[in-house]
């Protein structure tokens, strides 16, 4: 477990604005480049980076963003939180190879999504980097709509000034952590992955996460929460935990083609 995220100061967000930058130049050949650009959106965990290096020509080239680039700015969010007021979802570097690097954050109004995220992205992001309601604006109080009261849950509490998840909420007793991995993995499949992703709690291990949804009407929950009660001791959301424990921990065998419609819904945001 850890704590929740500290913001750093202006002295340390400069610094790392700074590293990000270096890391920027280093991507164009020495002597070739005018400028590099690199634009970070994020919502939960929702992450798109993109990155151009313009040449002496004036031609602008996509390149590969490398993942110590997207760890650096995963760091440089959570350090930003503000508390009451959130952080930013949407950033961009600019390294000028006479001018040095320019940045800006966009705290409050919506990135340019290549994918809109879905509900749940938006959730997790009011969840790790809260903010007072009056702080939420209106664009994303609607993104974070569920659909029809489909409700998903949190994975963890948040993250820490370096990307770290927290996790804040009571352990399961011992007694039901095999009667919920059941359940969680008893409900339908409704979106499922052939591949699987990263561990949050242990960056080792980058295959190893389940990339599927499941639901049982109400809820509608990643492989995520079941791989990370089961390795981790993780406990799932406690609202979600009430909920299989109202269920005496049955978890349906079938669910209206209906209800599965209304989770893909809140999943996708289709």
């Amino acid at each position: 477990m850890s704590t929740p995220p500290v913001p750093l100061s202006p002295e340390q967000q400069q610094q790392l604005v700074d590293r990000i930058g270096h890391g920027l130049a280093s991507m164009a050949p020495p002597g070739t480049w005018r400028s590099v650009r690199a634009e970070y959106r994020a919502a939960g965990r929702h992450i798109e980076a993109d990155v151009v290096v313009t040449g002496q020509d004036g031609v602008p080239r996509a390149v590969q963003p490398p993942p110590e680039l997207l760890r650096l700015f995963g760091t440089l969010r959570a350090g930003m939180y503000r508390p009451g007021a959130g952080t930013w979802l949407g950033a961009v570097l600019t390294v000028d190879a006479g001018q040095g690097v320019g940045a800006d954050f966009a705290f409050d109004r919506e990135p340019p999504w290549r994918r809109t995220p879905p509900p749940i992205g938006f959730q997790d992001e009011l969840r790790a980097f809260p903010r007072a309601d009056q702080q939420i604006p209106d664009w994303l109080r609607r993104r974070a709509t569920p659909f029809d009261g489909i409700r998903t849950p949190r994975i963890h509490d948040g993250v820490d000034a370096a990307g770290r998840p927290i996790v804040r909420r009571p352990p399961l007793p011992p007694s039901e952590v095999e009667p919920v991995l059941a359940y969680l993995d008893a409900a339908p499949v409704i979106l499922a992955s052939r591949s699987n992703g990263p561990d949050a709690f242990d960056p080792e291990r980058t295959d190893a996460v389940p990339l599927n949804f499941r639901t049982d009407g109400a809820w509608a929950w990643p492989g995520a929460v079941a791989y990370y009660l089961r390795e981790h001791g993780v406990p799932p959301d406690p609202d979600l935990v009430a909920h299989i424990r109202a269920r005496r921990f049955a978890a349906p065998a079938e669910v209206p083609e209906a209800a599965t419609d209304l989770a893909l819904a809140a999943i996708t945001g289709g």
